[in-house]
């Protein structure tokens, strides 16, 4: 799903679709889950797992099914959920998106027909900042185990020098979930299908072009954190984008973000090698990332990106 910043009703197409499309009735799937939260995942509202939905289930049906939704434009923008609206006005711009497999939805939620193991997110938050977040890191272990629309895609780690420990925890937990990942020296070629997890120092890292997005902030990744002098320091933003925090030596940042529409590029890097292995360990704890967008790993422990929540 793009967000569209002038225009509501091209946005309608994009964010939620028409309700009345289906894709037949088909053999029916399962294992489908469904989180619905406010404020980058600060508050949630409700969830829903279902062990059997129908063939014809798309992402809108299946909200439907538990959640009170209001829609506008002729059904084809989600404007509420149980009764929580998008908001304009004081220089905030605040409405409904959604995930599937932690992977912002390039499609209508009528027209998204969902697979088997599909993890959908929706999420109300301020957008002022960011007019899309590409990937997000809080419906781990997906989408490394379930992919995107049905297709699992291949997983590999890029590893930087130094930081074999911290790749090692990384590989250990991705096989704990089922996920096999071969590991490649940071800066290998890759597929555009094969998904990614970038980890090491913030001054290598960044050397991976997808990676590098992060250093332009929400506006150029989706992350509301970026790292400053040359990597040494990494800064939490809040959800218009303001710097609210800054750390210097162990600090690490766990994010997603896409290189256009290649598959999403996990960063798990470091202000320095602490940093990076303080990273890892958080990656290592999924309870630290559910309904997280991002997190930062610091000194008091295992922080939510972007800071406050703020919508």
């Amino acid at each position: 799903m793009r967000r569209l910043a002038t225009a509501a009703l091209a946005l309608a197409a994009l964010v939620a679709g028409t309700a009345g499309c289906g894709l037949g009735p088909g053999p029916g799937t399962g294992g489908v889950s469904l989180v619905v939260t406010r404020n980058f995942g600060d508050g949630r509202v409700g969830g829903v797992h279902a062990d059997r939905v129908p063939g014809s289930e798309t992402v809108m049906r299946f909200l439907s099914r538990s959640f009170s939704v209001q829609t506008r434009y002729g059904g084809g923008f989600v404007q509420a959920i149980n009764g929580l609206s998008g908001q304009y006005g004081a220089g905030r711009r605040i409405d409904w998106f959604y995930y599937v497999n932690g992977i912002e939805a390039s499609k209508g939620a009528a027209a998204f027909a969902l697979h088997r193991g599909d993890r959908v997110w929706w999420d109300r938050h301020d957008w002022s900042a960011a007019q899309r977040v590409p990937a997000v890191v809080g419906s781990f272990p997906e989408p490394f185990l379930h992919g995107r629309e049905g297709k699992r895609l291949p997983t590999r780690i890029d590893c930087a020098s130094g930081a074999s420990a911290a790749c090692d925890t990384v590989a250990r937990e991705l096989r704990a979930v089922g996920v096999p990942a071969a590991q490649a020296a940071l800066g290998t070629t890759f597929d555009p299908d094969t998904l990614r997890v970038v980890v090491g120092p913030w001054s290598a890292a960044r050397s991976d072009p997808a990676a590098r997005q992060v250093e332009g902030g929400p506006t150029a990744s989706g992350v509301y954190a970026r790292f400053d002098a040359g990597g040494k320091r990494l800064v939490l933003l809040d959800a218009t984008g303001r710097a609210r925090r800054t750390y210097a030596a162990g600090a690490g940042l766990i994010a997603a973000t896409r290189l256009g529409d290649r598959a999403p590029t996990w960063v798990i890097a470091g202000t320095d090698a602490a940093g990076t292995a303080a990273a890892a360990r958080a990656f290592a704890d999924p309870s630290a990332l559910s309904d997280r967008f991002a997190v930062a790993a610091v000194s008091g422990g295992v922080l939510p990106v972007p800071v406050g929540g703020g919508a």
